[in-house]
């Protein structure tokens, strides 16, 4: 081992105290000595640590007023100890291990090494020493404090090659709440085994069956149809009722909020990225943006590495693993967070300025039992062909009605996979993303129901790119339709415990809007063969015709397609997209895709259900580079090239997901 002079004893005392602690210099005035600092910085350092929940090194290094050596100096000085090079010297795994790195991370300190009876603990907060010592002792014996810097506690935890984070972050879900069980041959069996005998019996009797599935169709397309009509007019009434709403003030001291933005095989977004996320107006010195990224990825990590990231966003590498996902990388990355609130983007995401400010002043304005605020999220090449256009019109109604109108109902919303931020301690007691979910946004939603927190959804918008080309949205909603499947799946194991926790409202409500859903899309040939009967061709249900039971039905559909295009028209009646309310109409072309889609779906549930089937995008003439000006403004057109892959799926490779 190096030789390594030991920390001084009188920076943090480890026996009992025979005298008062002497008077420390202040952190400030030791960097002005050292002439470390601009004096006018330090003015400014100190006025922002007044109202933020951030320490003074912090806020000199997020704004670079203060070369990090030289914060690490000066803390020694302050402290009395020695500093410690993580890089040159590594620490020893094992004590890593011992502590716990996720321990480690939330605390900044690592374990370095042990000489004779005593364990050096390097730490980035000696201030905090004298109070965690307490834990440290029982493991390590005596200890004494070294300094180094937060970002070099990170990175040596991070480099440790301590695989408990990685293995935490593919089973943090609790067993009973996780769908990782549902690769086995068994599952994959019985899976077979139910279609074989659906398709036999519609072989030998497909009279029964058709009369099976079309009522089934019936119930379901009513009851989704009164879901959707409650949730609107929830929705509209709210807003009819609104009186104008008055900016509540921030919180006395901002916290700290940390956004993860998962990237797979984007070496050509890096630099809009950054230009992107640029414009977020909340305090560097509390904005944590962490670009989550494979390790195996190395074309986006060389693409980042070409461009001089600010201190207030890092890089953070998921180790390898026998799956490769989406929730499995956001679930790694959190242990490496710094904020009380977590927030989650995808790469192509761009956020109004003030959105991380509403989200702050939203959850200090609600209890703690609202834990997750989901945001809304808008397209901005609307106009580039037919598809995209009935994409924004289907992502209006959804974000500003169907959801909002969920939460004023009080029952579970499914959460989008992007623009959705939590409180980091409800999210941590759920145990993060089920790792093997494809749609692990509307399974923690789910489960924050069912674990008793409430989820609001937050008037800021985020714009992304939609899917403008059939085969790719077949493929996007297929995943979807997947998750959603597999997700009421493992929440229905036990339905009596889902009745409880959810009550019969909300128990209910999950049956119509996942089960509902899915089989409005599987069976809605069923539903369109009615409409042989108006023109006189053969049909199992030919002796309805004429009846009363055949005229509700047509009133059934009526009321349907009412509801769908009211609520569509009415999520489109601000300035931007108004014009897209004459495209409403021609919606009933573009449903249909969503049945092509959910037979893609069933065949993955049984074979392939942790297959993540990466979105490809195509090239669009748009304005994706920048992001939205300040003032609300459009967007300069620019004709780039968008990369292959996009939406919610950011993390797994076209391959989708590797079994080992």
């Amino acid at each position: 081992m190096p030789s390594v002079a030991l920390p001084r004893p009188v920076a943090v005392s480890d026996g009992p105290r025979r005298c008062a602690r002497p008077e420390r210099t202040p952190l400030g005035r030791i960097l002005l000595d050292r002439r470390a600092v601009d004096p006018g910085h330090m003015l400014r350092a100190l006025a922002l640590q007044a109202r933020a929940e951030a320490r003074l090194g912090d806020i000199l290094l997020a704004h670079r007023w203060v070369d990090e050596a030289d914060l690490v100096a000066a803390l020694c000085e302050q402290w009395g100890a020695e500093a410690v090079d993580l890089a040159a010297t590594p620490p020893d795994a094992r004590l890593i291990e011992s502590f716990g790195a996720e321990r480690c991370l939330a605390e900044g300190v690592v374990p370095w090494r042990r000489v004779g009876a005593v364990t050096v603990i390097a730490t980035a907060r000696p201030e905090a020493f004298a109070r965690l010592r307490q834990d440290l002792r029982p493991i390590f014996g005596r200890c004494v404090p070294a300094i180094a810097s937060e970002r070099a506690v990170r990175a040596a935890i991070a480099s440790s090659r301590d695989r408990s984070l990685a293995r935490k972050a593919e089973t943090r879900t609790p067993e009973r709440e996780s769908c990782r069980g549902m690769g086995s041959s068994r599952a994959t069996l019985m899976g077979w085994g139910a279609l074989a005998t659906l398709a036999l019996a519609g072989l030998l009797a497909p009279g029964p069956v058709f009369v099976a599935f079309a009522l089934w169709a019936i119930v379901t397309l009513f009851l989704t149809t009164a879901l959707k009509a409650l949730a609107f007019w929830a929705e509209w009434r709210a807003v009819r009722r609104a009186s104008p709403a008055l900016l509540a003030p921030s919180p006395g001291r901002l916290p700290v909020v940390s956004v993860m933005v998962p990237l797979f095989r984007e070496d050509d977004i890096a630099p809009r990225l950054v230009a992107r996320l640029g414009r977020i107006d909340y305090p560097r010195e509390l904005l944590d943006i962490v670009l989550v990224v494979e390790e195996v990825d190395t074309k986006t990590q060389a693409a980042l590495a070409r461009v001089r990231l600010p201190n207030w966003m890092r890089l953070v590498l998921v180790p390898d693993g026998p799956i490769r996902t989406k929730p499995r990388a956001l679930n790694y990355a959190l242990a490496f967070c710094r904020g009380r609130i977590i927030g989650v983007w995808d790469a192509e995401d761009a956020p109004e300025p003030g959105q991380i400010h509403q989200i702050v002043r939203r959850f200090a304005e609600v209890g703690p039992e609202v834990a997750c605020l989901q945001g809304v999220l808008d397209y901005y090449n609307a106009d580039h062909n037919w598809l995209t256009r009935c994409f924004t019109v289907e992502y209006a109604a959804w974000f500003r009605a169907m959801l909002p109108g969920l939460a004023r109902l009080g029952l579970v919303v499914p959460l989008g996979g992007t623009t959705v931020f939590f409180r980091r301690e409800a999210l941590e007691d759920l145990g993060g993303w089920d790792a093997h979910n494809v749609t692990e946004d509307a399974d923690l939603g789910l489960r924050l129901a069912r674990h008793g927190y409430r989820t609001e959804l937050v008037a800021t918008v985020t714009e992304e790119e939609p899917n403008c080309r059939v085969l790719p949205w077949i493929r996007q909603r297929s995943r979807w339709q997947k998750g959603y499947a597999i997700t009421w799946a493992v929440h229905m194991r036990d339905p009596v415990r889902l009745w409880r926790e959810l009550g019969a409202r909300g128990f209910w409500g999950v049956q119509i809007l996942f089960l509902g859903s899915l089989s409005q899309a599987v069976l809605a040939p069923v539903l369109w063969s009615f409409w042989a009967l108006s023109l006189g061709l053969p049909h199992p249900a030919a002796a309805m015709a004429g009846s009363g039971w055949l005229a509700a039905l047509w009133s059934l559909f009526m009321v349907s397609e009412a509801v769908t295009l009211a609520s569509a028209a009415w999520s489109l009646r601000g300035r931007k997209h108004r014009h897209l309310i004459k495209w409403v109409p021609l919606m009933h072309l573009y449903m249909p895709l969503a049945s092509l889609s959910s037979y893609k779906a069933i065949y993955e549930v049984v074979c392939r259900p942790f297959y993540w089937d990466k979105t490809a995008h195509g090239i669009i003439d748009g304005a994706v580079g920048a992001g939205p000006a300040r003032g609300g403004g459009t967007l300069k057109p620019a004709l780039i090239r968008l990369r292959r892959g996009g939406g919610s799926a950011v993390t797994p490779g076209t391959e989708g997901v590797r079994t080992r």
